[in-house]
């Protein structure tokens, strides 16, 4: 008998049999079903605890004040134009920066990736603004743009474009080169060798980056609004600071939470319908 007929022949073990000689299902490897609303749990969960403690005075209120409290407050502070003007003027300076840090990120990668000389001039010099730390470069930026909106947006800018950049330029150095092989059997130009191979290629580290990104802008932001800023969500915590609210301390932290989370999955959402080929464990 040969080795083909031997496998075709021989049964697959899907079931194990009990000693009652029952059959009992082997349980999978894999996580199951994703649950719905299932990244909500934990925050959810956290709010309960915070607001179990409160209720039971646990918490010091001038230190910690309760859910309510915040929700009171930031209806007091948008009702009378305070904290719109600053989500708006926040909102605006984070989509500003991020936009352009996408930009370079993109193309810095793109034209390191797919070129040696592009990579030579370009990835060296990446890697080495990495290890600079950003919000040290405030200074000199502040020096060299003053203290208005330019230095911020550069700063947020470089937060961004740097992971994305990372994760890209790595998802294309990891392109089996049996593809490239293929695709010059194929007869495809350069053109057609980056839409059908190098951008499906390198997608999934591309949303890598863009989720690092997007979380990267708010932290840059909330750092940048309390340097020399007159608005901004930033700057309404630091005014608070001054004058112990830490009830408008929170109403801030919430809504950079809101926000991140908001965008976060707003990218995941994005990342499923556009790598919907793909099966993976989250899938």
């Amino acid at each position: 008998m040969s080795a083909a007929t031997t496998l075709t022949t021989t049964p697959a073990p899907a079931a194990e049999e009990t000693p009652k000689g029952t059959r009992r299902r082997r349980r999978g490897l894999s996580p199951g079903r994703s649950l719905p609303a299932a990244r909500l749990v934990g925050p959810l969960l956290l709010l309960g605890l915070w607001a179990a403690a409160s209720a039971a005075g646990r918490l010091d209120p001038g230190a910690v004040p309760a859910p309510w409290t915040v929700v009171e407050t930031g209806a007091r502070l948008w009702t009378d134009g305070t904290l719109t003007d600053d989500v708006l003027t926040s909102l605006q300076r984070a989509a500003s920066g991020f936009a352009i840090g996408l930009t370079a990120g993109v193309v810095l990668a793109l034209a390191s990736g797919l070129s040696r000389v592009g990579e030579a001039l370009i990835d060296g010099t990446v890697n080495l603004n990495r290890a600079i730390p950003t919000l040290g470069l405030i200074p000199l930026f502040i020096l060299w743009l003053g203290i208005g909106e330019t230095f911020k947006i550069a700063i947020i800018a470089i937060v961004v474009y740097i992971p994305i950049y990372l994760n890209t330029h790595a998802a294309l150095s990891g392109i089996d080169s049996r593809f490239v092989e293929l695709a010059e059997v194929q007869g495809l130009n350069r053109f057609q060798f980056i839409r059908q191979i190098v951008v499906p290629g390198a997608l999934p580290g591309f949303f890598v980056g863009l989720r690092l990104g997007v979380t990267g802008s708010w932290l840059g932001l909330v750092v940048l609004e309390q340097i020399n800023a007159t608005s901004g969500l930033g700057y309404m915590m630091f005014q608070a600071q001054n004058y112990g609210q830490s009830d408008v301390i929170l109403v801030g932290l919430v809504v950079y939470g809101i926000f991140g989370l908001a965008s976060d999955s707003a990218v995941r959402l994005i990342e499923r319908r556009v790598l919907s080929w793909r099966r993976t464990l989250s899938s």
